[in-house]
């Protein structure tokens, strides 16, 4: 139990107490009735009081004949004694309880505004410990028996584990090191995008080393009173070094370790002075032996450069998004508590998901098991991952909506046309799915499923790139005429002018224009600094990237019209399959352009094809 909670049942108690006491000494009152002082002393001098029960400034009385009754006596009682013990009445003493809750009952305002602004300080203090804590470190300490992670228990990122598997190496035997006059780095700093596992890389560097683990957000040095970050940065170190050695790990430290100088208060606000402290902490005049300092963040480019040079921060480890054999590792961790169907291919899946992150594929588990549960299924099918799958990266499906049959049909042969085209160019991923069924924002969708992970593309595959994005509206002119073309192809034809412009103005893809990366004219402001990203361009040669631009998009437009043109029968053929059936894989699309069709069992786990599903747009080229 905290100090708040403590601190408030302590006031309901007092509360409690003090009305118990009013109304204990009202009810008495209440129950007996009163007489005056006049009264009860005519009555013991008259010989009918049998007993008095004097408590404080109170007695009972209990006559021979009738009900007892109470009297409010004044403090000197010794006449009122006197007359009791001469007229042989039984005398009984009751003091101490009401003065105590008397006592208590008048302290009640003082304890309750004390209580309150005990209250008050401990919210703004951000529930530091003790009524002074407000330079108090909140870093929590992690033993190596509480919530253990090991290097075992974390995969796909192979790279990262071997550069801290000397730090590793180091907490455990500091002396193999030392003996050759090496120092091991004070500090590793993690960079990755959100989700890849550096929190959870920095736990099982202490989990593997035996060692304690305090762990702190970059959020919580910062608070409203000046100097409170920078006393709460050294009081994190005083710790560290009691429980030497030891490892601290600062997560989001861009929250406080942001480039100096950046901001409008003249570069003295406390979130500089909290950084200086961290400076000077980690590699000052005292050096702190035995702690090492590990960091993330996906923010790299924002810190203050004393802070990642050597001595500091010595190494910069990057934590990226996980390769096909990294997320097949990842998969397969997250799959140890989850009962797999037969048909589950972790190495598919692993194939079918680039450019996930560890928190992406968890999520993707996750989301098949629930999946099946909702189906009331014992084990998690292929069917469920590739639900999961759609699920996560398209959104859910939408077969409530409403659309016409003549949408329906112009969807089809828009998203038949994406399906023709990316099976005939030169170069292209193939095609794992095409479906008619709404998610998202998206009113149907061809996904190709890359052979593995790629990191460049050849301008070969670029043009066909164009060629499949420019293909859904020209099926749609094809077959229904110019002027009954639909908005659908919009984001296909923003995809390919930014594909193009790339080509032209990066790439280098333009005999006109040369190797030369050109660009728009507009700068980036980069702390309190104007950065051009690339050199100014003249009007004139605006114009001639547009022309290489538009040359470009509709050379792929017109591939796109030969192939479809050739392949017209093909066409409504997969379109009218598309309508039946709404989902085919790629090798059904296949067999209906050969005049096989579709053979569906109608089972749950059967409706939809097998197989990964990847959607990144340009990689794997998801065309909608």
């Amino acid at each position: 139990m905290n100090f708040k909670t403590l601190g408030i049942w302590a006031v309901i108690v007092l509360v409690v107490v003090a009305a118990y006491g009013v109304f204990s000494q009202g009810g008495r009152a209440g129950a007996a009735g009163e007489t005056s002082y006049s009264q009860l002393l005519k009555n013991i001098d008259s010989g009918e009081v049998k007993k008095a029960n004097i408590n404080g400034d109170m007695v009972k009385v209990e006559p021979k004949a009738g009900k007892p009754y109470n009297v409010n006596i004044p403090a000197n009682s010794e006449d009122l004694v006197k007359r009791l013990e001469a007229r042989g009445s039984e005398i009984v003493y009751q003091r101490g309880g009401n003065i105590l809750l008397s006592v208590l009952f008048q302290m009640l305002p003082i304890l309750l505004l004390i209580g309150v602004w005990i209250f008050f300080m401990r919210q703004m203090q951000g529930g530091t410990k003790g009524a002074m804590g407000f330079g108090k470190s909140k870093a929590r300490l992690l033993t190596e028996n509480k919530n253990r992670v090991l290097f075992d228990d974390v995969a796909g990122v192979d790279e990262a584990k071997e550069e801290l598997q000397e730090v590793v190496e180091f907490l455990k035997d500091p002396a193999k090191f030392q003996r050759l006059g090496g120092k091991i780095p004070k500090g590793a700093l993690l960079v990755g995008p959100p989700g890849t596992g550096k929190t959870l890389i920095a736990r099982a560097v202490a989990g593997e080393a035996g060692v304690p683990f305090f762990t702190i957000s970059g959020s919580d040095f910062v608070e409203m009173f000046v100097g409170v970050g920078a006393s709460r940065v050294r009081d994190m170190f005083e710790q560290a070094k009691k429980n030497a050695p030891c490892i601290i790990f600062i997560d989001e430290i861009d929250a406080v370790g942001r480039h100096r100088g950046a901001g409008l208060g003249g570069g003295n606000d406390e979130r500089e002075q909290t950084l200086n402290q961290l400076l000077v902490e980690m590699d000052g005049f005292e050096a702190n032996e035995g702690i090492i300092l590990i960091a993330a963040t996906n923010r790299p480019d924002v810190l203050d450069p004393a802070l990642l040079r050597p001595g500091r921060f010595d190494r910069q480890v990057v934590v990226p998004n996980p390769d096909v054999m990294g997320r097949e590792k990842i998969i397969r961790v997250h799959m140890k508590n989850v009962p797999l169907a037969a048909d589950v291919d972790v190495k598919t899946l692993a194939r079918g998901t680039p450019g996930f992150s560890g928190a992406d594929l968890a999520n993707l588990v996750n989301e098949a098991a629930l999946t099946a549960a909702r189906k009331n299924r014992r084990m998690v099918t292929m069917h469920d991952f590739e639900h999961a799958k759609d699920k996560v990266m398209m959104g859910a499906e939408r077969r409530s909506m409403a659309m016409s049959e003549d949408e329906k049909k112009l969807t089809a042969y828009h998203e038949g046309g994406h399906a023709l085209v990316a099976l005939n160019v030169a170069v292209a991923d193939p095609v794992h799915k095409a479906t008619i069924v709404p998610r998202g924002r998206a009113l149907g969708m061809v996904m190709q499923l890359p052979e593995g992970d790629r990191y460049s593309m050849s301008f070969d595959m670029m043009t066909s790139r164009l060629a499949i994005m420019m293909a859904g509206r020209v099926a749609e002119e094809l077959i229904f005429g110019k002027h009954k073309i639909t908005s659908g192809a919009s984001s296909d034809i923003s995809a390919a002018t930014s594909l193009a412009r790339n080509m032209v103005t990066r790439w280098g893809f333009s005999d006109e224009l040369g190797t030369v990366a050109y660009g728009d004219n507009q700068d980036e402001v980069f702390l309190g600094h104007s950065v051009a990203r690339t050199q100014n361009v003249s009007p004139e040669t605006m114009m001639k990237i547009d022309t290489e631009v538009r040359r470009l998009v509709k050379g792929g437009e017109d591939e796109a019209r030969q192939i479809l043109t050739e392949k017209l029968t093909e066409l409504h053929a997969v379109a009218k399959a598309l309508l039946e059936f709404e989902t085919l894989s790629g090798d059904e699309i296949i067999n209906v352009m050969k005049g096989i069709p579709p053979v569906r069992i109608e089972d749950e786990s059967n409706k939809m094809p097998t197989g990964p599903v990847a959607s990144v747009p340009v990689s794997t080229g998801v065309v909608a």
